[in-house]
Formats: C-alpha cells, sequence, structure tokens
C-alpha cells in the first residue's frame, strides 16, 4: 500500500477558483493512484510558472518527510521553469512520482530544469530583440485589439504547438541523457524510448539520428550557460 499526497498549480488565480487546469490535473491523479493506494492530502499553489513562491508545495514536501509518502506530480512542468526550484525538491529528499512522467527521478528533472530555465531565457531575451526593433520602425506596442480575430487564433495556436513541442524535447531530452550517464548506446536509448512511449515534436516514434541530435543539442545548450 503505497501513501502519496498530490501537488497542483494554476497559473491564474481565475483558474483556481473555476477548476480550469486543476480539474485536469485532480483527474490524471485519480487515473494514476490504484485501489490499495491512499491519497493523504492536496496541495494547490496558483502562480506563475516563473516565480519560486510555492508555500503549499513546500508544505506538501514537509508533510511527505513526516508521514514517509510520496509528493504525487500531475504535470512536471507544473512545478517551475526555474533550475534552482526543483533542484530544491530534488534536495529535499522526499520521494516524487510524476503522472504524466513516471520515470522521472532526480536526474531527469534537473535535466530538463536546466533546459527550461534555458528556453525561457532565450525566448525572453528573443522577445525584447523582437520588441526593440518593432519601437525602432515606430510600431506601436502593446495593443492586442490590432490584432483581428483570424490573426489572435492563429497565435494561440502556434504558443500551443510550441508549448506541447517544448514539453515532448524536454523530456525526451532528459531521458536521453540520463541514460547516456548510465553508459547506453544511441542505439539502445531510441529502442527504450520508443518502448516507454516517448513522442518525436511529430507524434512519431524516435529514430537513432534524432536522439542523437538532442543529445549534442543539450550538451550544446549547458556549455554556454
Amino acid at each position: 500500500m503505497d501513501k502519496f499526497i498530490a501537488y497542483y498549480r494554476v497559473s491564474t488565480h481565475k483558474q483556481g477558483i473555476s477548476g480550469l487546469g486543476l480539474k485536469s490535473q485532480k483527474t490524471a491523479v485519480m487515473n494514476f493512484i490504484q485501489p490499495d493506494n491512499i491519497l493523504l492530502n492536496e496541495y494547490t499553489d496558483i502562480e506563475s510558472g516563473k516565480k519560486n513562491n510555492r508555500p503549499n508545495l513546500m508544505q506538501a514536501i514537509e508533510e511527505c518527510k513526516q508521514t514517509n509518502a510520496t509528493l504525487l506530480i500531475a504535470k512536471l512542468d507544473r512545478l517551475s521553469r526555474n533550475a534552482a526550484f526543483i533542484f530544491t525538491l530534488r534536495d529535499s529528499q522526499v520521494k516524487f512520482k510524476c503522472v504524466d512522467m513516471p520515470e522521472a527521478n532526480s536526474v531527469t528533472i534537473g535535466i530538463m530544469a536546466v533546459l527550461a530555465q534555458d528556453e525561457r531565457e532565450r525566448i525572453s531575451a528573443r522577445t525584447k530583440v523582437a520588441l526593440a526593433e518593432l519601437k525602432k520602425q515606430g510600431k506601436k506596442l502593446g495593443s492586442p485589439q490590432n490584432l483581428d480575430a483570424e490573426a489572435r487564433q492563429k497565435g494561440l495556436t502556434a504558443r500551443k504547438k510550441n508549448a506541447l513541442d517544448n514539453e515532448n524535447n524536454r523530456k525526451a531530452t532528459a531521458m536521453i541523457v540520463a541514460l547516456r550517464k548510465q553508459g547506453k548506446s544511441f542505439y539502445a536509448i531510441t529502442k527504450e524510448l520508443n518502448q516507454l512511449g516517448f513522442l518525436t515534436r511529430r507524434n512519431k516514434q524516435f529514430q537513432q539520428n534524432q536522439v542523437q541530435t538532442l543529445f549534442n543539442r543539450f550538451v550544446l545548450q549547458t556549455e554556454n550557460l
């Protein structure tokens, strides 16, 4: 019999009240828990993923220590995009499970944290450069009213797709790096990724050259951090 304490995060107060986002996380947790398991408690934080203010997560970690329970997280990317914050979870030494990536461990979440932070910093830098260029051209910034409905919908669709692609890449890369550290060949890693159900950004099984590309990209990113 396993004991769990669930942790959820939503990015806005409105989502917390309406249940948007929170409902799907709770459903994922309940589907993960087996009949002979016990869900001792649930904690929810309402905070932007860029920030590290997670008082309820810290309480959840403390209760896990006191009850010897496993911290259960519905979505790994709901923790934070800040590497130092996820390292705090790792260093707390509590047992944890991620519903969307059950094979994740302290090594893989550390790798994902580094990738996510690097991605966020690069996006921020590119955005600043683009805004500065638009300002130079005399464009009026900060006026979404100027976009028609079609343009707004295209932008929303593109953001959702990019988020999914990046999440798939982060998860796969974390597993690739972890398995590579164990001395496994790219052939063996490719086979294991496909057996575990990892998918490429185009929702297809991995080829060995794709695995090697993601690994090399991670090496280059970490060298530049």
